[in-house]
């Protein structure tokens, strides 16, 4: 296995960067009051509605429906529970763990998918907030661009300011935003006719069981993946594990509870319709902005940690306005179209890294990372090639409707690594600082 001739990192020294590059101190630990709303803030998320929307009219209400939101969230929440303990534990980011999974050189392909995806995420939202405002509230089709314009550059603000400005903004946020919903669902059973209308709703078309979880998972799968950039903060393992459960368990299921929900009822998954069609539109687009801004800053935070990483500064804010740069053009190219087979990818491609870096961190180093001034090798094949031949396996097993595919791509991922990094090399000489 080859080594990096590129030099230790050393700590930063602008703590207001909020550590891209080392490990959160004990001095900026945070506790579940703090690192929760964030996180859920996070999952509640328009473009999750849009996921619960597709696979809600295809399944009857319960037991089918509602085991099936259980069944993929508790997927998707201890997935990414997981991450958040380690993340807790060690105070790293799943890029910087990546570099230990990956090698030094090899973790960059890691920055990269997490990055994108986040950018993809991110530029996709800015459409969307236009076309809502130019459907709901009668601006102009003309201003559509000038919209992405606005609110690319508006939501990324508390993100450019950091943990502080969007953990304020959650705690505000996430309460109201749980209120309206509940408010415009408690209308929706009684249009409905409550439960037996429910249950009685015509199925829309079948959809294989095996394809909505993917679905559903690959909502958030690559959030998942990269919440450790906050559960790092959390003050013990247990409350990174906890804060996020929450988060991506009850924050990302009540999402796509209410989508399918609404779609059942209306036909129409996005709430914020839907509560103008119930006569609240004031509220929907109070719920629409709020619901966007605490995942867009969230987003693209996430891909100036990434792109941190891939570039070896702490210039995290840099990379902030840059990615938001990115994702306008993307915005501005008609990305809001492609949301389906985006998520199908997410799915399938994303889910491996976690199961790379979960094996390596409770197998194979015993629960314990190396310190980061720690040189490591430029490309630790073991976990490069778990990675492809997991992907492989995820991707076709998609094709053929076998399994659950993100299931799949943990699994085999762990499995392969852990049987790798006994039968490869591994080289741990060390480089000239």
């Amino acid at each position: 296995m080859s080594t990096t001739t590129e030099p230790p990192v050393l700590p930063q020294g602008a703590t207001g960067e909020d550590f891209p590059l080392t490990p959160v101190p004990s001095t900026a630990r945070k506790s579940i009051i703090s690192l929760a709303p964030i996180l859920i803030g996070f999952t509640l998320y328009s473009g999750t509605l849009f996921a619960g929307g597709i696979v809600g009219p295809s399944f009857q209400f319960w037991p089918d429906l509602i085991g099936l939101i259980v069944v993929s969230n508790l997927i998707l929440g201890v997935y990414a529970s997981l991450l958040g303990f380690i993340a807790a534990n060690t105070g790293l980011t799943t890029v910087l763990m990546a570099r230990f999974s990956f090698g030094d050189v090899g973790s960059r392909w890691v920055d990269f998918i997490l990055g994108f995806t986040q950018i993809g995420w991110y530029a996709w939202g800015s459409a969307l907030m236009a076309n809502l405002l130019i459907t709901l509230a009668g601006v102009p089709e003309s201003l559509n661009g000038l919209l992405i314009l606005f609110f690319t550059y508006a939501c990324c603000s508390t993100a450019y300011f950091g943990y502080k400005a969007m953990d304020w903004l959650s705690r505000i946020a996430v309460p109201a935003m749980v209120i309206l919903m509940t408010w415009s669902l408690a209308i929706a059973s009684s249009d409905v006719g409550g439960f037996g209308g429910l249950q009685s709703a015509e199925l829309g078309d079948p959809l294989p069981v095996g394809a909505a979880i993917t679905l559903i998972v690959g909502t958030f799968v690559s959030g998942g993946t990269q919440a450790t950039n906050w559960s790092r903060f959390a003050k013990s393992g247990k409350v990174g594990f906890l804060a996020t459960l929450i988060a991506f368990f009850l924050g990302n299921g009540f999402l796509i509870f209410s989508g399918a929900f609404a779609a059942k009822v209306y036909g129409e998954p996005d709430i914020v319709k839907v509560m103008a069609q119930q006569g609240l539109l004031f509220w929907g687009l109070i719920l629409f902005v709020l619901n966007m801004w605490t995942t867009q800053d969230n987003t693209i935070y996430a891909f100036s940690i990434a792109a941190s990483n891939m570039f070896r500064t702490n210039k995290r804010t840099l990379f902030v306005l840059g990615g938001a740069t990115f994702a306008l053009v993307l915005a501005w190219g008609g990305i809001y179209e492609m949301l389906v087979q985006y998520l199908v990818l997410l799915g399938t491609f994303i889910p491996p890294i976690g199961g790379v870096i979960m094996a390596d961190f409770w197998v194979h180093r015993g629960g314990e990372f190396p310190e980061m001034t720690e040189p490591q090798p430029a490309f630790n094949w073991a976990g490069i090639l778990a990675y492809v031949i997991a992907s492989a396996i995820a991707y076709s097993t998609s094709q053929v409707s076998l399994g659950i595919v993100p299931i799949n791509g943990i699994v085999s991922a762990a499995i392969i690594y852990i049987i790798l990094a006994r039968l490869l090399p591994q080289n741990r000489s060390q480089t000239t600082p």
